[in-house]
């Protein structure tokens, strides 16, 4: 019998041909063209606002804009550098208490509206739930805006009302509100943007907790645990880092947001108001509302400052963000 001889050579089928090294050697060049023009377009669009805001910072102290809560752009002098009208913390304060409070009235509901589409929910009614949820954020944001002033702020006025009469001392609720409640207010800004951000928040925890262990799960009722129990000790401590992330980026929608809050905020640049019932613009709304009109002395200078300054907040919210989800990852691990 003939000895078989073993061929070294590889065989045809594994071998890969130059045609296809080329291509991916362009398909990774692709890519990564793709990743640098996303730092390309976030550099220049830095370094363009710097550009457009550097002659009211020269002018005026940088750091001025940033210790006074006084918006006169009428009192700004051209040959003038002593006072500084343009003071932007208010504007800063109404964007972070308005997303804040849009994180504290749609993360729980998210949450909530996620778990019950993904683990009680019947099959049958799963995918149009998704569908109606995923709906939400297909709706323009100046849809949201007249819903807001037409059929929002109606509804909440008795309930401003409430808050201002029986907890009239509380801090941030009816504290330093002097007045009757109109609804136009940092309250009703807070609730429009949670709606609008509810559908993103809601669409990645439902995401995450589809993908939690169910090894875990029916261990956990195996055990004798109720359908509460295995969600709070097997999906959502699995979650935790992906409930974060999704919180995050729906913050940084709110911190964005700038037609739906200017129609019902109020618009108000005088102070602080530091009750959420009181009017009050954030650092979108005073660009959108006053850019068309920027006609004194570095009033669109300034406007620019803001924009500027909101950019910076966007990037540090975002930024904490993927450290907060770095270390609760971490930590699950």
């Amino acid at each position: 019998m003939a000895a078989t001889t073993l061929s070294t050579d590889v065989p045809t089928s594994l071998t890969r041909p130059r045609g296809h090294r080329r291509a991916d050697r362009v398909f990774r060049a692709l890519t990564a063209l793709a990743a640098a023009l996303v730092i390309v377009s976030l550099v220049a669009m830095a370094l363009f606002l710097v550009d457009e805001a550097l002659p009211s910072m020269r002018h005026y102290s940088p750091v001025s804009f940033l210790t006074s809560t006084r918006w006169a752009p009428s009192e700004a002098v051209a040959g003038s550098s002593s006072v500084n009208p343009y003071g932007i913390v208010q504007f800063i304060y109404g964007t972070l208490l308005t997303s804040f409070m849009a994180m504290v009235l749609a993360v729980p509901v998210a949450i909530g509206v996620a778990l019950y589409i993904t683990e009680m929910a019947p099959a049958i009614i799963r995918r149009p739930l998704s569908y109606l949820v995923d709906l939400l954020a297909a709706i323009p944001s100046v849809v949201y805006g007249f819903w807001g002033v037409f059929a929002l702020i109606p509804a909440l006025k008795p309930v401003g009302t409430f808050l201002a009469d029986t907890l009239g001392h509380v801090p941030l609720l009816g504290a330093a509100f002097n007045g009757p409640f109109f609804g136009y207010s940092y309250f009703a800004a807070g609730v429009v943007l949670a709606i609008m951000i509810l559908p993103i928040i809601t669409a990645i925890c439902r995401e995450v907790f589809a993908v939690a262990p169910s090894d875990e799960k029916d261990a956990a009722l195996a055990l004798g645990a109720t359908r509460w129990e295995m969600l709070r000790m097997a999906v959502l401590p699995r979650s935790r880092s992906g409930i974060v992330g999704a919180s995050i980026l729906g913050m940084g929608r709110a911190i964005g947001e700038t037609i739906a809050v200017t129609m019902v905020i109020g618009n108000s640049v005088l102070a602080i108001t530091t009750s959420i019932l009181g009017q009050g613009s954030t650092m979108a709304s005073v660009i959108v509302n006053e850019f068309t009109e920027a006609n004194q002395p570095f009033h669109l200078d300034s406007l620019f400052v803001v924009a500027l300054w909101l950019l910076a907040l966007s990037l540090v919210v975002n930024v904490a963000g993927k450290a907060v989800v770095s270390r609760t990852s971490r930590d699950i691990a």
